[in-house]
């Protein structure tokens, strides 16, 4: 997760992981699922220090670049759900606010979970990306843990001073489809971190719309997008950054398009090429 100069890409928990304040999707330490069956069993306990994984120690100085780096933050995490005492543990969230470390996410009818797309998804993304020599580190290694808890993970991309910060989520939302990019509406770094999270943002956008074969969502914000000012992702992020509902896991269609790895490889190729062409100054 965090390892040489690297692009961080931060993939967050994003769809259905933290709603706004009053959201009906809103979830605090335990799962959201809407009424179906087949549930992925519960990962086993991950042992290590409490509040997550033990790839999220930042270096004390991220040492000499030698390329872009990206910081992708795959939202939450395979074993939360065992570990309420932890995810539910209150951390900071930016602006004076508190909230819960993490949460378990949401999952599709089937079973689906959103901490799996998310991780997949992440994988993909820093595949596309290092080919292209761009640095990346995931917030966590593996999709089988506890955490990290949220602020931990903004920064984690701000000791690597990554120069994009993206974190993927899924939605899950009674009613809807289609996927949402969320930038900071309250920007926490000032007018120039805010003007590189929204070139950011616009990117990602119109590179997922164009390759994902996903709509824009039909449900909250307009045209795809929606800024919130309650993610310590973004709250606490001094980096460009920005989180993806890559769709809405309660939806039929959106959950076939993300059960399918076609359709995950087709979303993380919009993913990564509106990062390259943030990266590309375009």
């Amino acid at each position: 997760m965090r390892m040489p100069a690297a692009v961080v890409l931060a993939v967050i928990a994003a769809a259905g992981c933290t709603p706004a304040a009053g959201s009906s999707s809103a979830r605090l330490g335990t799962m959201t699922q809407p009424p179906a069956s087949n549930a992925e069993p519960e990962a086993a306990p991950l042992a290590g220090p409490a509040h997550g994984s033990t790839a999220l120690a930042p270096p004390t100085s991220p040492g000499p670049r030698t390329s872009a780096v990206v910081v992708l933050d795959p939202g939450h995490n395979g074993a939360n759900g065992d570990h309420p005492e932890i995810i539910n543990s209150l951390v900071p969230a930016g602006f004076g606010a508190s909230k819960p470390c993490n949460t378990t996410g949401t999952a599709s009818p089937d079973g689906y979970s959103e901490h799996a797309f998310s991780f997949d998804v992440a994988l993909r993304v820093k595949r596309l990306l290092t080919v292209r020599g761009v640095t990346v580190l995931l917030t966590r290694e593996d999709d089988s843990g506890v955490g990290p808890c949220v602020d931990r993970r903004a920064a984690f991309g701000n000791a690597h001073q990554a120069d994009a910060v993206v974190s993927i989520h899924a939605d899950g939302h009674p009613g809807g489809r289609g996927f949402h990019v969320i930038e900071a509406a309250r920007p926490p770094a000032g007018k120039a971190s805010a003007t590189a999270s929204h070139r950011l943002a616009v990117a990602v956008h119109d590179r997922f719309a164009a390759e994902s074969g996903f709509a824009t969502s039909t449900y909250v914000g307009s045209g795809g997008y929606a800024p919130r000012a309650d993610l310590a992702g973004l709250n606490l992020s001094t980096q460009p950054a920005i989180f993806i509902e890559c769709g809405n896991m309660w939806d039929a269609e959106d959950a076939a398009r993300m059960a399918a790895a076609s359709g995950r490889e087709r979303m993380a190729g919009g993913i990564a090429t509106g990062i390259l062409d943030f990266l590309a100054g375009s």
